[in-house]
């Protein structure tokens, strides 16, 4: 391996610091309120004219499905209809004056892509940019009303501040410009501090009218600290030494803005934070002992730069983890009950709760609470609803809720978290960056890494030779780009940088779950077998993924043995789909005995299910008359206990389709008359039983107890956003003439304890057989 420093872009971009590092792709992507927020950075997307037409008094609402209040897609009232708000340059000076205007005392962030739904009617407002102290949204520069090149899947939402504007004006905000919290940072004063990322201690820093203003550490306490540590994406806060930085004498160029902020700690936001603002009077000190509010934080095992980094972090309650999340520290929230894994029910789901969920992943407090499956449909039970959580619980587990079973919730409505997430990055020498060159779009391109060689930054290629899925993942998540949908491994078509033409980065080899591509395994001297060029990694990169999950319960229940006559199974044979001593038997005499059974293949994803070869490349199959667009769609074993294979079958994907769908949904891939193939989302491709190939040949398999696995895209042909759940495994009890298939589940359905507990179980009783 290597050895660089890792680089790690987190959704929204990130700017490093190298001289020579100058390539923002990625910072282009998210919106600007969902920014890190360390290093100052604004990006200038739109130039928009401010309108010529005349301010017009508006009304504001927020409508969808919403996880507390003040949270919602932003709709307009205009000439009396209701319409939405395009997310086109969107950012949080818009949010800030929405919020205001709907009452509430700030904007905690913005959402982009019909988050909380798409609305209906007409798109009001395009590009629309606001200084932040506008009264109304419709005092800001924007295209025209209706003047709009957007679809209702670009529709904005907001969170807002659940404060309302009431009660003492110093503990609140002030009228007119506002308290302006959304950008807040720690600003490094030990050197050593300033080497490293993330930064995690030094002086409490908040933007205001374009200026970083520091905040007076009167009445400063724990709580504050533990606040903004959270926004930060940290889970915990640690005491600082105060009188160590009282003696550097900090206070000599400080501009106090705030002097004074009393949280509980609970809160996910400063901004949600009694606050009382310096004062006016010139000659009354904002800081009567001149000192900064002065924070250290914890990061999570993740983002350590030691060697914890990657560890989970320690168990604590309820076991919590995330699943289908295109960046780091966002996914459907699941949790570990009674040796089961199991979602959680999003009513009345809330910023309290995915906060405490984050900071029991080892991220800070929450960005957004999500609802009704916006990462995808989970599998199983749901272990809870109506989850209550004050803030300061360890784990989702010290919450109060109610039993998700009994709850009459369905997995259309799980819940989902995105957390903050320290910004990761080196402000040495050894810096390093990833960008896409030469792609159609920002999404796709050949890999460049930015690398030191000989003493001097300089960008390279990457070598494709055994470049994938994991890696090309990593990369997407690494640009903020979310899932990869292809791993190139020749890039002749796209243009790479004339300045990146020497491939530097070679045998990356990644698990996928790495956080930058510096992480993962790699030659040390460079080594690329394909000499580069258009032999150079590329990916393509897409915000949604499908998802692909076995319905364990109809194998379990359409599971039998069947003596089929060899005059029945030319074709089958032909298509490799019987054991090897078939090729020995005198055709057309005997018999084969297979284990036979339906499968139910669900699309529990965001994106269509989609054959990685277009029509042409599809092969054509005479004896069965049909196409295979996919050889290997799915692969069957039977396995000893002890994991050794005994007899194998494959089903190739000869008509992937769109078998049923839920109400409401239509079907859209049907393989009748040579259609397009796939799986949309939702629905589900059924095999059935007394289909060629749907078996495994048992002929030659003694009686025993084994264990029955499908794996469906077993080679990671398409790209999913959860591989996890791929794998389906039964245990299979044989006595010679008839089979009992049995606990059939998902294979990141129990909890590891209870899997080793199954196979004790199922080996003691074969020994006693």
């Amino acid at each position: 391996m290597g050895g660089l420093h890792p680089h790690t872009v987190f959704p929204g971009g990130s700017v490093s610091d190298c001289p020579q590092a100058s390539h923002l792709r990625a910072a282009m992507v998210m919106p600007a309120g969902l920014k890190p927020i360390l290093l100052p950075l604004v990006l200038v997307l739109f130039q928009v004219a401010p309108s010529t037409q005349e301010p017009q008094e508006v009304q504001l609402r927020l409508a969808g499905p919403r996880g507390s209040a003040g949270e919602g897609r932003l709709e307009v009232l205009y000439q009396g209809r209701w319409g939405t708000v395009c997310d086109d340059g969107f950012d949080f000076h818009v949010a800030t004056v929405a919020c205001r205007q709907l009452g509430y005392t700030s904007a905690i962030t913005w959402t982009h892509s019909a988050t909380y739904g798409q609305g209906e009617g007409p798109i009001w407002l395009d590009n629309v940019q606001c200084g932040g102290n506008e009264v109304s949204l419709a005092d800001c520069a924007h295209n025209g009303w209706g003047t709009s090149d957007c679809h209702h899947g670009e529709d904005a939402g907001v969170v807002c501040s659940g404060q309302r504007l009431h009660g003492d004006p110093s503990l609140t905000s002030a009228p007119g410009p506002g308290l302006s919290l959304e950008e807040v940072r720690i600003k490094p004063i030990l050197a050593r501090a300033k080497l490293s990322m993330p930064v995690m201690e030094g002086a409490v820093e908040v933007k205001h009218n374009g200026h970083w203003r520091q905040v007076c550490d009167a009445g400063w306490t724990q709580n504050n600290s533990r606040v903004v540590c959270g926004m930060l994406g940290f889970p915990h806060e640690k005491s600082v030494n105060i009188s160590f930085y009282r003696l550097r004498n900090l206070s000599q160029k400080s501009s106090f803005w705030v002097h004074r902020v009393q949280c509980q700690g609970t809160e996910p936001h400063l901004s949600r934070c009694p606050t009382q603002l310096a004062p006016p009077v010139p000659r009354q000190h904002a800081c009567p002992r001149g000192m900064h509010a002065i924070v250290s934080c914890v990061p999570g095992p993740a983002f350590q730069q030691n060697k914890n980094r990657g560890k989970k972090p320690p168990r604590k309650g309820l076991p919590v983890r995330l699943r289908a999340g295109a960046h780091a520290g966002e996914g459907r929230v699941e949790v570990l009950r009674h040796g089961q894994w199991g979602t959680v029910c999003s009513r009345r789901w809330d910023l309290a709760a995915a906060s405490v969920v984050c900071r029991q992943l080892g991220y800070g407090t929450a960005r957004q609470a999500l609802l009704r499956a916006q990462m995808g449909q989970g599998l199983g039970p749901i272990h809870m609803s109506e989850v209550r959580c004050i803030g300061h619980e360890r784990s989702l587990g010290e919450c109060r809720f109610q039993d998700g079973e009994q709850s009459g919730c369905r997995h259309d409505d799980d819940a989902a978290v995105r957390c903050h997430v320290p910004h990761m990055d080196f402000q040495t020498p050894l810096c390093t960056q990833v960008r896409l060159a030469g792609g159609r779009s920002p999404e796709e391109g050949v890999v460049e890494v930015l690398v030191p060689v000989q003493g001097r930054l300089q960008w390279g290629a990457v070598c494709g030779a055994q470049w994938g899925l994991n890696e090309a993942m990593v990369v997407c998540r690494q640009l903020g780009l979310g899932f990869a949908s292809h791993a190139l491994q020749e890039t002749w078509y796209w243009a790479g940088s004339p300045d990146a033409s020497q491939v530097l980065m070679s045998g990356v080899r990644c698990t996928g779950t790495e956080l930058a591509l510096q992480q993962c395994q790699r030659h040390g001297p460079v080594h690329c077998p394909s000499g580069g060029g258009r032999f150079s990694a590329g990916v393509t990169c897409t915000t949604h993924a499908p998802d692909l999950v076995m319905n364990a319960q109809l194998v379990q229940e359409t599971a039998y043995l069947e003596d089929r006559p060899l005059g029945l199974l030319y074709c089958a044979h032909e298509e490799r789909c019987l054991s090897r001593s078939a090729d020995t038997m005198q055709w057309p005499y005997g018999h084969r005995r297979l284990l036979r059974f339906s499968s139910q293949i669900h699309n529990l994803g965001r994106a269509d299910f989609r054959p990685r070869m277009g029509r042409h490349a599809w092969t054509w199959h005479e004896c069965h008359r049909h196409f295979h667009s996919i050889e290997v769609f799915t692969h069957y074993d039977l396995l000893t206990l002890n994991g050794s294979k005994v007899a194998e079958g494959h089903k190739a994907s000869f008509c992937l389709e769109d078998t049923n769908c839920p109400e409401g949904l239509q079907r859209r891939f049907a393989c009748a008359n040579f259609g397009e193939q796939g799986v949309s989302v939702g629905c589900w491709d059924t095999y059935r039983h007394d289909i060629d190939c749907q078996w495994i040949d048992i002929t030659d398999v003694p009686p025993g107890s084994y264990t029955f696995q499908v794996v469906v895209n077993p080679k990671h042909e398409v790209a999913e956003s959860d591989f996890s759940n791929n794998v389906l495994r039964c245990q299979c009890k044989y006595d010679g003439q008839r089979v009992w298939m049995h606990g059939c589940h998902t294979s990141d359905a129990y909890g590891a304890d209870v899997v080793s507990e199954m196979e004790r179980r199922e080996r003691l009783a074969n020994n006693l057989v």
